[in-house]
């Protein structure tokens, strides 16, 4: 993935991980939770890393959308974005992410309809897998054609705590925390 060589970056706690944020001079270029499949590793570490910028305009901008949205205080972001990394076919993918409402999901053989590619179902997931700036573009809303949670590149546990955020998924339990790392979990 081709970024904008300017692209700095900063990064946030938020209740579901650690989060990178990434942004070039056009805007939002990418949102990371730590861990998650797919993420550029090289520019986000070491040596030939992007400049950390935590006062960057469109970062602090993002990273509080981000927190307002975990906390129920915002349903939308208004954030400039830049999806130059993207290849046309995933550019239009993420475009349609958009359209998903809050609180409401969408099977990926129906996103891959409305993308005008009914027969590239497997090609949609995959450009949803890669959307570089996660919850922003609300891949999590995208499910299985029988309702399965699945596919979801910063972990299937992140995806139904965002969905039973947004009501789309019914809450296990109000004792249930929103988000609980698999490594903090006990063994069942």
């Amino acid at each position: 993935m081709p970024f904008h060589p300017d692209t700095v970056q900063s990064r946030i706690t938020t209740p579901l991980g650690d989060v990178r944020l990434a942004a070039s001079p056009q805007g939002l270029a990418g949102l990371w939770f730590d861990g998650q499949r797919h993420q550029p590793v090289l520019p986000l570490d070491g040596p030939a890393a992007w400049p950390q910028v935590p006062d960057h305009p469109v970062l602090v901008q993002a990273a509080q959308q981000f927190i307002d949205y975990l906390a129920g205080r915002r349903t939308h972001f208004d954030l400039p974005l830049d999806l130059g990394s993207g290849t046309p076919f995933q550019q239009a993918v993420w475009q349609a992410l958009c359209s998903i409402a809050p609180g409401a999901t969408v099977s990926y053989a129906a996103l891959s309809r409305q993308v005008g590619r009914p027969l590239a179902v497997r090609a949609v997931g995959a450009a949803v897998g890669r959307n570089p700036v996660s919850v922003v573009l609300p891949c999590h809303r995208v499910i299985g054609s029988g309702g399965a949670l699945t596919g979801y590149a910063g972990g299937l546990e992140r995806k139904a705590a965002l969905l039973r955020l947004e009501g789309a998924l019914a809450s296990q339990t109000d004792a249930l925390p929103l988000f609980a790392p698999a490594a903090d979990k006990a063994p069942a």
